[in-house]
Order: C-alpha cells, then sequence, then structure tokens
C-alpha cells in the first residue's frame, strides 16, 4: 500500500496543474430573474433608502460639525474653618487691618480718596499712606519704674509702691491745664500691625493716648516706643461680648459667668504682659459688664493695683478701679474721612458746651491720619489737647 502511493505521487510530481474552472455568473443571474427574489430585492432597497432619507433630512442639525465635551462638576469649595479667639482678636477674622484704598467708592465711604478740609485749612483724604507729619519726641520716663511692679506667674504686675506711688499716676503723660475745653483721643488694636502701629506712635502728637493689644508680638517693645515719642500708653482687656464664643475676643478674655479666682488667674496673664501702662480699656465687653461678680471683682483688682481703668463708653461710667473714666463717642464706627472728621468735629463741639469731651477709636490708617490732621488745629480753635489720664476721676470725687 505504501509502496502504490508513493509511486503515484512520483508520476504526478513533474506533471503540469490541471487547468482551472472559470466561474460562471449564469446561476446567480437566473436566480435573480425570479419573480419573488426582485419583489424581495426591491423591498429591501425602498426600506434602505428611505432610513437614509429619515436619518439625513429629517434631522436640523443633521450634516453639521459636533463635538462631545465631558462636564465635569466641579467640587464644592469646603465652608471655612471657624477662626480662633486669637485670630478673630488679631483682626484676621474680623478684617480690622483692612485695606481702605481698594474699595473702588469714589465718595471715600471705605476709605477712598475723598478729599476733606479742616477749619484750619488742613485736608485729610483716605488711603493707607500716611501724609502727616512725623511729630517731635516727648519722652515719658522708660519702664519700668522702681517700685511699681512686683513678680507674677507669668511676668511683672503692677502694684501701689509703699511709698503710696501708683501706676496710674507715675506712668500717665503729665498734664497742666490752660483754661481751655480740654479734649482726649484713644487710639487703639495697636501691635498687631507693625506700619499702622509705628504710625500711630510717630505721627499722633505726644498727647494722644495709644492703647495696645495684649496678645501682641514683642508688646513691650512697642510700649518702649510709645513712651519714648511722648504716649502715655494703656492695654486692652478682652471681655465676654454678646455672641460668644462665635465672637470670641481670645483665650484670656474674662467671662460674665467667671468666678473672682477665674478672673483674677487671666488678669495675672494680661497684666503681667507687659509693664509702663497706667490704665487698662474694654475690648468688646458687653456680655461682661452686666456680670456684677466679674466686673467687681475686675475692678477691685485694678483698684488694689493702682491701675486706672477707662471704657469706650459702653460700661455707662460704672465706677470701680483706682481711676475711671468713659469715653463720649467712638470717632470711627464708619470708616471714611469724611465720617471721621464728622465724629472729631462733634467731640469738639461737646467739650465747648461740657468743658470737655474724650473719644476713641481704633488704628485705621485713616483714622490716624484724620486724628494727626484734627488735632494739629485744637488750639487755633480754642481748645487744648489733654491725654486720656487726665480725664480720670478717682472713685467718690
Amino acid at each position: 500500500m505504501f509502496a502504490k502511493r508513493q509511486s503515484a505521487l512520483a508520476a504526478a510530481a513533474g506533471a503540469p496543474p490541471a487547468p482551472r474552472a472559470k466561474p460562471s455568473l449564469k446561476p446567480v443571474v437566473a436566480v435573480l430573474k425570479k419573480p419573488p427574489v426582485v419583489a424581495a430585492l426591491a423591498g429591501v432597497f425602498l426600506l434602505t433608502s428611505t432610513a437614509l432619507f429619515l436619518t439625513v433630512l429629517g434631522d436640523p442639525r443633521a450634516g453639521t460639525p459636533s463635538a462631545r465635551i465631558a462636564l465635569d462638576r466641579a467640587p464644592a469649595a469646603p465652608d471655612a474653618p471657624a477662626p480662633t479667639g486669637f485670630e478673630a482678636f488679631s483682626m484676621g477674622a474680623m478684617g480690622l487691618y483692612q485695606d481702605l484704598t481698594g474699595s473702588g467708592d469714589p465718595s471715600g465711604a471705605a476709605g477712598g480718596e475723598a478729599l476733606i478740609t479742616l477749619p484750619d485749612g488742613a485736608s485729610v483724604a483716605g488711603g493707607a499712606s500716611y501724609s502727616a507729619p512725623v511729630q517731635p519726641a516727648s519722652p515719658l520716663p522708660k519702664a519700668p519704674i522702681a517700685g511699681l511692679s512686683q513678680p507674677g506667674p507669668s511676668g511683672p504686675l503692677p502694684m501701689i509702691a509703699p511709698d503710696g506711688r501708683v501706676p496710674a499716676q507715675a506712668y500717665a503723660r503729665p498734664f497742666r491745664s490752660n483754661g481751655k475745653p480740654r479734649v482726649a483721643l484713644i487710639v487703639g488694636g495697636l501691635g498687631l500691625n507693625a506700619v499702622t502701629t509705628r504710625a500711630a506712635i510717630e505721627r499722633l502728637p505726644a498727647e494722644v493716648t495709644l492703647s495696645f493689644v495684649p496678645y501682641a508680638d514683642n508688646l513691650q517693645s512697642w510700649i518702649d516706643q510709645a513712651r519714648a515719642q511722648g504716649h502715655e500708653v494703656m492695654l486692652e482687656m478682652p471681655m465676654e461680648p454678646s455672641g460668644y464664643p462665635d465672637n470670641d475676643p481670645g483665650p484670656y478674655t474674662l467671662l460674665a459667668n467667671g468666678t473672682p479666682d477665674d478672673v483674677e488667674a487671666k488678669l495675672d496673664w494680661l497684666l503681667g504682659r507687659a509693664t509702663g501702662y497706667f490704665g487698662v480699656t474694654n475690648y468688646l465687653g458687653d456680655r461682661f459688664a452686666t456680670s456684677d461678680t466679674g466686673m467687681n471683682a475686675f475692678l477691685l483688682i485694678l483698684r488694689q493695683r493702682g491701675v486706672a481703668f477707662l471704657d469706650d463708653g459702653s460700661f455707662e461710667r460704672r465706677p470701680g478701679a483706682w481711676a475711671r473714666a468713659s469715653a463720649d463717642k467712638v470717632i470711627d464706627q464708619t470708616q471714611s474721612p469724611a465720617a471721621i472728621i464728622g465724629a472729631l468735629n462733634s467731640l469738639e463741639a461737646q467739650a465747648k458746651l461740657r468743658g470737655s469731651a474724650m473719644g476713641t477709636g481704633f488704628a485705621y490708617p485713616v483714622t490716624v491720619e484724620a486724628a494727626a490732621r484734627w488735632t494739629a488745629g485744637l488750639e487755633q480753635r480754642g481748645l487744648q489737647l489733654a491725654p486720656a489720664s487726665a480725664m480720670t476721676l478717682r472713685p467718690g470725687r
């Protein structure tokens, strides 16, 4: 079997290939000529043509260029974290040191370039630059003065000296009345913004009292600079306001429900931050002011340490401390040159009517500039600029 197959392959090896049959279309044509097939093909052609017509002409946008874009919804911005007490006090969240030049308000309502002319011809414009001249220095004794402080848990605390001297008098700027109506001005919120603090120290008259934030870095250095220029200084005491703790003045806030021991412990820290101040003032505190327990403890400690308390006008001249005074007006509730000059002029009129008046303001650039220009012409307008300490009274006097 194997030999026969091999012989057959050998015989066919050299033979030419057999010719292939040519394909014929005759069977296909014959099929297509049949009537049923022709009808079916016609139906298929009609359906295909109709579908193509509807696809192209039935869509008004057919044939126009198109593109598809994937749209991803942007994630919602996370809620800003609530400010800490220090950020609130240091104006990070409250925005107290705002840029008063970028509001775009031509009226100057937010510190624009409105020009205000004072009675003596001086002018004040809004903005963060300072054009008021630098004042000559009128130095006060360098702090601490011997005998007026004692060691405390967080720093030196004020005390009444064995010879009867008190910080409220020893650290105050000396004042002698010339018989004219007196006007005093306190500028606060200092120590946190170096540019504004330096401008207040250098460009405001020495008789203007400066108030510093206890949380400020290099606080003693700022107080030393202010006294070297001639300003008496105060410390700001953070007190519980309405809306606390959402409205939080910081970790050492004096609370309305605090016990006398709590008040004393916080005051040990606050009063021990520096030396050289004659008195303290409130930072916020409308709720703390309603607490008899808290206020009595606060004022008693100040009296025992020989320190004055001057408030912004919201404490209704509540007696206490070694000496007391309350401001008559906040001059920059609206931060524009026109509003501030209007408030200062109102303070001036009140002083002429009653014999004395005291205003308080915050160290906004526009406040410092307006106050510097306004105080420069007080003498010509028949008034005397006095330090805030000259407005204090001893309890019972």
